[in-house]
């Protein structure tokens, strides 16, 4: 009986060793694939989308350059024509100017008066105007007057400067008051173009001849 006894000792414990190894098996195996599967989740860094091989920290790539055949943005339509950079050529006076296309530094002049009591200035019978189209017989346009005549003192130490027909020459000579006097007065109602400046009283300090061709 004793014998039977030990036996029966001998495979419980053999059965219990195998029963142990068993457990103990299970129990790695499942660390095991806790550690591949779990652990490797947890420690890996995941690399965001379009960001394959790159390093944290790696400055990003340079913009792609557009296809080629792509149409352009709606910003910029390849359609649209470039504005002209050149502006369009004001249309000149075909008639007698209106007040806004008048010249308010220019002056037709017909003819000088003497004032009485004042020596020291004359009127300037003139009339404003400003520069029309050319004509087809003329080398540059002419200048239209519009209103009627006005008179305007000038002192009679003014600077004067005039071209042809008063002088023979093409560009400013400086004349006396007195000799463009003398010339208006031989020539009324010539209507040639001057430039003006006004002095502190009010009256023209200087009057140069515009040059019409």
């Amino acid at each position: 009986m004793k014998v039977k006894v030990n036996r029966l000792r001998s495979v419980a414990v053999v059965l219990a060793g195998v029963a142990l190894t068993a457990v103990l098996t299970g129990c790695q195996g499942g660390d095991d694939d806790t550690g591949s599967n779990g652990g490797g989740a947890v420690g890996s860094s995941a690399t965001p989308s379009g960001g394959a091989g790159k390093t944290p920290g790696a400055s990003p790539s340079a913009a792609p350059s557009t296809p080629s055949g792509s149409t352009a943005s709606p910003s910029s339509p390849a359609s649209a024509e470039p504005a002209d950079a050149t502006p369009s050529a004001v249309p000149c006076a075909d008639g007698p100017p209106t007040v806004e296309e008048v010249d308010p530094d220019e002056i037709a002049l017909f003819r000088i008066e003497e004032i009485d009591g004042i020596t020291d200035k004359v009127n300037l019978v003139l009339q404003h105007g400003a520069w029309g189209c050319p004509g087809k017989d003329t080398d540059g346009p002419p200048f239209v007057v519009t209103g009627e005549d006005s008179r305007w003192a000038m002192d009679q130490g003014a600077y004067v400067t005039a071209v042809t027909p008063i002088v023979e020459s093409t560009e400013n000579q400086h004349i006396g008051v007195q000799e463009l006097i003398d010339w208006v007065d031989a020539h009324p109602d010539s209507g040639l173009v001057f430039r003006y400046t006004v002095g502190a009283d009010g009256a023209i300090h200087r009057l140069e001849q515009v040059f019409t061709p």
